[in-house]
């Protein structure tokens, strides 16, 4: 027998469940797609096809094998190499569902991108404030506005070596947590 929840999540076989998942995850996997596909009319095609073929296969997610996020993502992953490869967003999936093709105008697609932009700003502030703040503040320094170590360790009075333990426990706790959420 699958389960098709963890505690806290929504249930994937229940029509009202598949609904709540979709709108925990719509806007961070628009997000991934925007990043991944730089265009938000591909990145709504993109996302509509994720979640056809999740719900398409709702019934055998395992609850007990991790998080619906992580999931979700990997079938993002599959549609976005099968798009990759093909050349084109494919619809298979919308097209089992009977799902009406999407009409996107400009105002849309750009309501598109400026949301994910938004999204992933504020996801990141509030991972990054989730950690120590030495740790946090080099993660930004380096990884965010891309300054080097050396830039770094003279700002704060101390060793390149001290600056590069903090943004790698950083990173490290950040992946941990990232891979905790799904």
């Amino acid at each position: 027998m699958r389960i098709s929840r963890l505690a806290g999540e929504a249930d994937l076989g229940d029509p009202e469940g598949f609904a709540r998942f979709y709108r925990e995850n719509e806007r961070v996997l628009l997000g991934f797609f925007m990043r991944a596909a730089g265009r938000g009319d591909l990145a709504v095609d993109l996302a509509a096809e994720t979640f056809a073929r999740a719900f398409e296969a709702r019934a055998s997610f395992d609850g007990t094998l991790g998080r619906g996020r992580a999931w979700l993502f990997g079938i993002a992953r599959h549609v976005l190499a099968d798009s990759l490869k093909r050349g084109r967003v494919q619809s298979s999936a919308r097209a089992r569902l009977g799902m009406a093709a999407i009409g996107l105008d400009d105002r849309l697609i750009a309501t598109v991108e400026e949301q994910a932009s938004r999204f992933d700003e504020t996801l990141v502030d509030e991972l990054l404030a989730e950690l120590p703040p030495e740790q946090g503040s080099a993660v930004r320094q380096r990884v965010l506005l891309e300054r080097s170590y050396r830039e770094i360790a003279v700002e704060l009075s101390c060793s390149e070596a001290v600056v590069r333990k903090r943004v790698s426990r950083g990173l490290s706790s950040l992946r941990g947590r990232l891979e905790e959420s799904g």
